[in-house]
């Protein structure tokens, strides 16, 4: 009787070990069709942000059907990584260094991406220099093929806390950095040249005149601006502003933690004298012209200005650090229009710091917290006067029933964006 139950046990077994193998056999054989049918179907679009949903020719100011003066374009971030690349397996040397499976090893490309974005500047090429406070590098952007290049801290110059920036008219690149307490010096190959330091304590802005050479800086801790000549061995010509106030001045032509300066096309200086809330204005020999705003958060007030910078019409623009938006003055002072608000999406600003206006009509804002610059289009007078003209002429012959009313409606020229 023992034997006989022995035996069924081994039968037992051996079905169970049968049913087993075949269980395992039918799973691999599912695992393997469910690769292959992986691998034919397409991979999935990744999905895109809602900034890269939006449609940028709608933002304009003012709203349509009022005549387009400014019009967002784009913005800037950093280095962008090329997300359809094939992921390589990590090299031998990367698994003796100890990079586990997921981590990036030593042999990746570093990505620099903005953090702290101050200082701004466009070269005559139309590429875009920004000052990263906090990456401690001055980015090289160009907007037409989306490469960039890096002045990086310690390999092709020391810096400490990089603030203002910008170039002359033969792309002589001026940085200041406000704890080294000096203005580096660099040649069109981006190699230091020359280091600016007499009577400097914590240089801020810098703006030149190009037709009366003329390197302006901003010293928002000696509540100061510093005027040097452009060309070696770049002298300290006077300065403006009276030192020791311990930032309490107010009296026109004084500063109180000056931050920022612009040059118009005749040589006038306008400064953004920050904690006094208001805009003053210099002729070239230094004199005092005449100053606007004050400390207020409705149209035409600052809480903080900082960047400053003139448009080829002569209007003066200045970004409010605080209110988070962008207003534009004749340069008696009256307001013109305004855009911005806080907030991440295009058109509004966290923190705006920087401005600089190009050649090409560009506007560029820099942001401290978001880390971004935006690029923004301004029509000049000129040019608003163009499409007024037309519409006026589209309306007359709509009036008058004339072939031109079929183009009426055609879209505004203002609207194309600068090539």
């Amino acid at each position: 009787m023992r034997s006989v139950c022995e035996n069924a046990v081994r039968r037992y077994q051996g079905w169970a070990t049968l049913i087993c193998l075949l269980a395992m056999l039918m799973a691999g054989t599912a695992s393997l069709e469910a690769k292959d049918k992986k691998k034919k179907e397409p991979a999935a679009p990744p999905q895109k942000n809602l900034l890269e949903l939006l449609d940028y020719s709608k933002i304009v100011w003012p709203n349509p059907p009022a005549i387009t003066r400014i019009k967002y374009l784009s913005y800037f971030s950093g280095e962008k990584r090329d997300t359809k690349a094939p992921q390589k397996k990590s090299a031998w040397m990367d698994r003796l260094s100890g990079a586990a499976v997921g981590q990036a090893s030593p042999s990746e490309k570093l990505f620099f991406q903005l953090v702290r974005p101050y200082g701004i500047g466009v070269d005559t090429q139309g590429r875009i220099y920004i000052a990263d406070e906090k990456v401690l590098a001055v980015f090289i952007y160009n907007p037409e093929t989306g490469q960039v290049e890096l002045i990086k801290n310690g390999q092709h110059a020391h810096f400490k806390l990089i603030t203002g920036l910008t170039l002359d008219d033969g792309d002589t690149l001026f940085v200041s950095d406000s704890a080294l307490r000096h203005v580096l010096v660099f040649d069109k190959q981006h190699k230091v040249q020359a280091s600016i330091s007499q009577g400097l304590a914590s240089p801020a802005g810098l703006a030149v005149d190009n037709e009366n050479r003329l390197l302006y800086v901003a010293d928002s801790e000696l509540d100061q601006v510093l005027v040097y000549d452009v060309d070696p061995p770049y002298n300290l010509l006077r300065t403006m502003g009276k030192p020791g106030t311990k930032h309490e001045a107010t009296t026109p032509g004084d500063f109180s933690r000056p931050t920022n300066v612009a040059v118009d096309k005749d040589g006038n200086l306008y400064v953004a004298d920050t904690f006094n809330d208001r805009i003053e204005i210099f002729d070239a020999d230094g004199n005092f012209v005449r100053t606007f705003g004050k400390a207020g958060d409705g149209p035409g007030y600052f809480a903080r200005p900082k960047g400053v910078a003139i448009d080829s019409d002569g209007h003066v623009w200045v970004a409010d650090a605080v209110q988070d938006r962008v207003q534009v003055f004749t340069p008696e002072g009256q307001l013109l229009i305004w855009m911005g608000g806080h907030g991440l999406l295009p058109g509004m600003f966290s923190t705006a710091a920087g401005l600089a206006i190009d050649k090409n009509n560009r506007v560029l804002t820099s942001e401290q917290y978001p880390g971004r610059v935006q690029i923004f289009r301004y029509f000049t007078d000129a040019e608003a006067q163009a499409e007024k003209d037309r519409r006026d002429a589209a309306e007359k012959e709509k009036r008058a029933g004339g072939p031109a009313a079929k183009q009426a409606a055609t879209a505004n020229p203002a609207a194309t964006p600068p090539k």
